[in-house]
Order: C-alpha cells, then structure tokens, then sequence
C-alpha cells in the first residue's frame, strides 16, 4: 500500500487549498499520487440525462464510465466507505496518498491550523508536521502555509522510509481486516515462499491473490 497521508484542521482552515499546492510541487518532483477528500454531506457526479444517469435509473447497481483518458466508478452505498476501504480500492501503483479529513485514523496527520479558528483537533503526538499561522509549544516540525517546499520535503522522506518497509493487507468480504505486525508477517512470508518458486515471478515487488468461494 502505498504511503497516506491525513490533512486535518478545522472547517475552511485552508486544508484544500494547502493540497492544491502540495499536488502541484510533488508533481513537479514527478510523484505519482492520488488524493480522497471527506465530504461530510451528499454529493451528486450522476446529472439527469447522462448515460450513467439512464443506466443507473434502468437498474444498474453499479455504473463504470471508461474512456482512452479517465474511469469513474459510480456505486452506491448503505453505509460511509471507511477510509481503510477506500484505499483498498484505490490500490497499489502510487507514491503517495494524500487525503483530506478523516481526523480519526490512524495514519500519519498533518494539520493545517490558524490562530484565529482555535484550538488543535489532533492531539500533538499524533501529527506528523503542522502547518500553522503562529508558532505552537509542541514537538513537531512547523510550516507557514509558503513554506510547500520543505513540507514537500518532509512527505517525501517519510514515504521513501515507508518505502523500504513490507505491507501485508488482508480483505475478506469486501472488508480489510486488521492485522498485527506478527500476522502479517507470517501471511508475508508465507505468500512469497510459494510464490517466488513459480516460473515468472523471481522477484516479487507486489502480490495479490483472491478467493471466490462457490455456493453449495
């Protein structure tokens, strides 16, 4: 799984305005990256009229729009996609992750504060980096909302360290499931053990297996 990153703060803090930025000065350096943004009500990408609209409306449950340049995946749901979903969704082939919300998981945080708004919403040890409008009494590294470069630095860092680590993820039923360093890396190890033997797959950079059960 690629390296996540959460942007939290509070509302119109500046947080979508600060990724705008980071997007553009981490494409620069040639990142390969995507970005989720938590949105708090209802949205609506299907327009009365459009042929995702007529097909979802003829009975479709889920709609995929595929072109030479852009896929869209329209679906809906019973209940809020966790985070941990959504990037199991997402999937491997990016550097970096960069999500806007979801203040509650438990990846690496990064919050966007002004003086004016208040109080932090993370606690301290929590945070990655802070990118603040005054100087705060607390141990991690501190950005104004110019200094990109350096927080770009930072990111950058931290996922090439991410990087040099294995990740095993399990999901079962549509659902990722929670492992321990332990678990995973007996699964890890076992995977590649009869994985690697196979002709084709000597060296193995990522590896995926699924399981359909049939019904009895």
């Amino acid at each position: 799984m690629p390296f996540a990153i959460s942007f939290v703060g509070r509302s119109n803090v500046g947080k979508t305005t600060l990724l705008e930025k980071l997007v553009r000065e981490l494409k620069r350096r040639g990142c390969n990256l995507a970005t989720i943004k938590h949105v708090a009500s209802d949205f609506d990408l299907d327009h009365p009229g459009k042929d995702s609209w007529r097909l979802s409306k003829a009975g479709s449950d889920t709609v995929v729009l595929s072109s030479p340049r852009e896929l869209a995946l329209i679906r809906p749901v019973k209940r809020e996609t966790t985070l941990e979903e959504l990037l199991h969704l997402i999937g491997e082939g990016f550097d970096l992750i960069l999500i806007e919300g979801f203040k509650n998981s438990k990846l690496p945080k990064i919050e966007v504060h002004r003086k004016e708004l208040g109080s932090l919403v993370t606690l301290p040890e929590e945070l990655l980096a802070l990118v603040t409008d005054e100087r705060l009494d607390i141990a991690v590294p501190q950005f104004s909302t110019d200094e990109v470069e350096a927080l770009a630095d930072l990111i950058e860092k931290k996922s090439l360290a991410w990087r040099g680590t294995d990740d095993v993820l399990l999901t079962v039923n549509g659902t990722p499931i929670n492992l321990n360093p332990f678990v995973k890396r007996i699964l890890g190890n076992t995977l590649l053990g009869m994985v690697s033997p196979l002709s084709g797959a000597e060296e193995v950079t990522s590896l995926r297996i699924s399981l359909q059960r049939g019904q009895n």
